[in-house]
């Protein structure tokens, strides 16, 4: 029987689950056995899956789970250096050379345990099989708001927190830009998921973005107009051969910009596109002041938990037929995801 263990989020300001009691009851019809982590954050309550037919276990004792269990959660370990023994479902930010990702899959590899990443989780056609990118999108634009607005006021961003949901959100934006002008925004990325729910965001707000996709930023470069707007949003994942749309120089130079939100949020890899910082921001300072007159980021790596409940459902639902075929790791999605991992890690 497989056994499906989910572990509670150990990482501060992280509210989100991938697996609803809905789900989890499929899973045990399924005949996959689900136990799950009581949990002091979970955004959805502990209740739903005990009637499900889970089995409920301790909070954060998956360390001491049963060693065929497949461990799954959504974000980083605990950076303790231990070795990692099972097997793990979770996003490792680490096949992109970042170096704290390096250090997970040396663990990995010490204790003979694997990392299926959720990142490279794909279909037949090479797209992911489930993804927070809406969410993170919409939450990304909100974040760009508020700094733009704070900005106008004479301040800085200061510390974010988790919404009941979307609404509270919308009406929070709504009291903050309430006098001020509209900015301008422009959205690279904007057919995807994330760009669409940064769209989304900044429509709700009175806000028509510029849109930019493949077709705009074919030409590698340099693209001045990022420099025109505001507000510039990245929806764009940092990967090989990806222009850079920020440069270095643009602190420098003569600019309308003074707000980047860099959604996809990959600032210590080679790839990044925005090369006026090298460090993500977090929930007690979002913005990063990088130059005079202000030019701060905001790249928070856990956008979708400012709205735990909404992207919760909404991930787990994406993400549940590929759960119910556990069964079979060796193939579809689980073996392509196992392939990621043996060939990064090959290079350690």
């Amino acid at each position: 029987m497989v056994h499906l263990w989910v572990r509670a989020e150990q990482r501060p300001h992280e509210e989100r689950v991938g697996l609803t009691p809905e789900g989890a009851a499929a899973l045990v019809r399924a005949g996959v056995r689900v136990s799950v982590e009581q949990s002091s954050v979970r955004a959805i309550g502990i209740e739903g899956y005990a009637a499900a037919g889970c089995e409920i276990v301790g909070e954060n004792l998956w360390p001491q789970a049963p060693r065929d269990a497949i461990i799954f959660g959504l974000k980083e370990l605990p950076e303790d250096g231990t070795p990692l023994t099972h097997r793990h479902i979770m996003f490792g930010h680490a096949f992109k050379g970042q170096p704290a990702g390096q250090v997970l899959l040396r663990r990995f590899k010490a204790g003979g345990g694997t990392l299926y990443d959720l990142e490279y989780l794909v279909g037949e056609d090479g797209r992911r099989v489930a993804a927070f990118g809406y969410w993170a999108g919409f939450a990304g634009a909100a974040l760009g708001l508020k700094c733009w607005a704070a900005q106008q006021r004479g301040g800085i961003c200061g510390p974010v927190s988790v919404y009941p949901g979307r609404a509270a959100l919308v009406a929070e934006l709504e009291r903050e830009l309430h006098g001020l002008r509209r900015p301008s925004a422009l959205i690279i990325g904007a057919l995807g998921r994330v760009g669409t729910g940064a769209a989304d965001c900044l429509q709700a707000m009175g806000v028509t973005p510029t849109k930019w996709d493949m077709a705009e930023t074919a030409s590698g470069g340099p693209f001045p107009q990022v420099l025109a707007h505001d507000i510039f949003l990245n929806c764009i994942l940092a990967r090989p051969g990806c222009p850079v749309f920020v440069p270095a120089s643009a602190a420098t130079e003569p600019r309308a910009l003074s707000v980047i939100g860099d959604i996809a949020c990959d600032p210590t890899s080679d790839f990044s596109p925005i090369k006026v910082y090298n460090q993500a921001t977090d929930w007690d300072a979002p913005a990063l002041r990088v130059a005079e007159p202000p030019l701060d980021v905001t790249a928070i790596d856990n956008l979708p938990s400012l709205m735990p409940v909404e992207s919760s459902v909404d991930y787990a639902a994406q993400l549940l037929p590929s759960l119910l075929t556990l069964t079979d790791l060796d193939t579809g999605v689980w073996g392509r995801a196992k392939a990621d991992y043996d060939r990064h890690s090959a290079n350690l």
